[in-house]
């Protein structure tokens, strides 16, 4: 008899589907842990409980969308500060959590951190799936997407002074810094880096 309870990801709590799924050291997929947060046997983000929170709460309208409410962000902090303790990530000893170590990210980080651009300093990247941050952009009056929507790249987001965010988007061919919205609205190219 077929199991088709719903599973969901042991450290960010959204669905885990076989495609989403992360990776073992091995290569093998991981029944616990999705593509966003484990990668190659390691968690791709070294969060705290409360960072984790503060990260998906950027997600709240996708959570409203899918349950059908109208969460602010503060009150859907609230509800992961509730539901996040009942996972197995947060429920591990801070010694046994298997750190994000991927060779690239520390050189991903510096050379981003190298660019020199006003407002924009990192001191971590999270693995996302390029359907997330697939924005359209329009040069010279042809609008296209640059992104794969079904790869995955070392990510972050950065809120400037004037409320407009950089989207920060890394993998082994370039670097892409992008300016936006808060609601990813505008997207504008701020740099494209062929490494």
């Amino acid at each position: 008899m077929e199991n088709n309870e719903t599973k969901f990801c042991q450290s960010c709590g959204m669905p885990l589907t076989d495609e989403l799924c992360g990776t073992n050291a091995d290569g093998s997929k991981s029944e616990y842990y999705c593509i966003y947060c484990y990668k190659d046997g390691a968690f791709t983000g070294d969060f705290t409980m409360e960072e984790m929170v503060e990260f998906c709460s950027m997600y709240v309208a996708d959570y409203n969308k899918a349950t059908g409410q109208n969460l602010t962000c503060c009150e859907y902090k609230e509800v992961l500060r509730n539901y996040y303790p009942t996972l197995k990530r947060w429920k591990l000893p801070a010694n046994e959590i298997p750190h994000a170590d991927h060779p690239l990210k520390k050189t991903f980080i510096d050379e981003v951190n190298a660019l020199g651009i006003a407002d924009l300093r990192i001191s971590n990247l999270y693995v996302l799936q390029g359907s997330y941050i697939n924005q359209p952009y329009t040069i010279n009056g042809n609008t296209f997407k640059l992104f794969d929507d079904n790869d995955t790249y070392w990510c972050n987001q950065v809120q400037k002074s004037d409320g407009r965010c950089y989207g920060i988007a890394c993998s082994e061919q370039y670097i892409l810094v992008s300016e936006y919205g808060i609601d990813g609205s505008d997207a504008r190219l701020v740099i494209v880096k062929h490494r």
